[in-house]
């Protein structure tokens, strides 16, 4: 039967997406979204039923769809049917109204709303069925599989750590703060498609294995993965990133400055005042100013730990500023990465 349904052809987002829906991580949605729950999480930042969500999940398509509402389609990747649709709306979006609200611009140099923008001005909204799972690799694990392993290890509070980039100084100190307020600590990676300059997602599954070996309490450590697009929208990206860690079992979750930022398109701490305009969402959000080196200090600090008096002493750390050093082949200095991890981090420079 599924062989005689009209076939849909989707992405690699979209197939981790279906997964993500599949197995609860996108808990309340069911499936892609209809009309109106994009433009109630657009315009309110909740779902027409009233749970706060923020970005959209999207079944995008260039051409106008030939199904609608009562249909069901295969959802087909590389040629192979692996899940079902089942039509609850076929519509069309305006892609620059959309990027307006949901990223805040609607500007191409934006790789979200690049990204949006390139795939389709139509769209298909409903329930989803898989029928065949893709492959999962080692830190790709289920929402159910994630919460049981904290049972497992007895965990009551989990402070999650969101990062789509490969760890420095500040990374490391974030994650100890973690470490001081829970039992345990969830390094949760996106593995997803990011931007062209961000580290490839195998050289930042290293350089965090090497720091976990290294340098961190390993029975205290949670490392999986969320097999999911980066979508650099900012706020409404850090409300997502919390609601998603919430429903793999984190009781708390932490955002840092410019919490899922590029460039220069966010106010460094909109990520944490996004949370004072919303209900409270079942999870307790940690905010965590700039994180930096402070020579006077002799060590990592951040806006809360450092007197004003050292600020001219005071040191930013950034991927970018090592990713910069390395592609001029020098060694970025201690203060701002491991000198441990610099050989993985000097083959993803060269790889890129």
């Amino acid at each position: 039967m599924v062989e005689t349904l009209d076939a849909v052809e989707i992405g690699e987002d979209e197939r981790l997406d279906l997964e993500n829906l599949a197995t609860g991580a996108f808990h309340p949605l069911k499936g892609f979204m209809t009309r109106e729950e994009v433009l109630s999480v657009a315009h309110e930042m909740r779902l027409p039923t009233g749970e706060v969500w923020t970005l959209p999940i999207l079944l995008q398509l260039q051409r106008k769809p030939r199904v609608g509402r009562g249909d069901t389609v295969a959802l087909a990747h590389g040629g192979e049917r692996v899940a079902l649709l089942h039509v609850e709306a076929a519509y069309e979006l305006d892609l620059r109204a959309l990027a307006q609200k949901v990223f805040g611009t609607d500007s191409e140099a934006h790789p979200g709303v690049a990204r949006l923008y390139a795939k389709g001005p139509y769209a298909l909204g409903g329930q989803v069925k898989v029928l065949k799972p893709r492959a999962r690799g080692p830190l790709e694990k289920t929402p159910e599989e994630v919460r049981a392993f904290f049972r497992g290890r007895g965990w009551q509070k989990v402070v999650a750590f969101q990062t789509r980039n490969a760890p420095h100084r500040a990374h490391e100190y974030l994650i100890r703060l973690g470490l001081e307020l829970a039992d345990g600590v969830l390094v949760h990676p996106i593995l997803g498609a990011k931007k062209a300059d961000d580290f490839p997602t195998e050289v930042i599954v290293e350089a965090y294995q090497a720091l976990l070996e290294g340098f961190l309490p390993k029975e205290r450590v949670a490392f999986f993965g969320l097999a999911t697009p980066m979508r650099y929208a900012g706020p409404r990206e850090a409300v997502f990133h919390a609601l998603v860690r919430k429903n793999f079992g984190a009781t708390h979750f932490l955002v840092g400055r410019d919490h899922a930022g590029v460039g220069e398109f966010y106010d460094p701490y909109a990520a944490h005042r996004i949370f004072d305009t919303l209900p409270p969402l079942g999870i307790e959000i940690i905010r965590v100013g700039a994180v930096f080196h402070c020579a006077l200090c002799g060590g990592i600090a951040s806006e809360r730990t450092c007197p004003e008096g050292h600020r001219g002493a005071r040191r930013s750390i950034s991927m970018t500023k090592v990713r910069a050093l390395l592609r001029e082949g020098k060694a970025p200095p201690p203060e701002l990465v491991r000198p441990e991890l610099l050989p993985i981090l000097s083959q993803g420079v060269s790889n890129s």
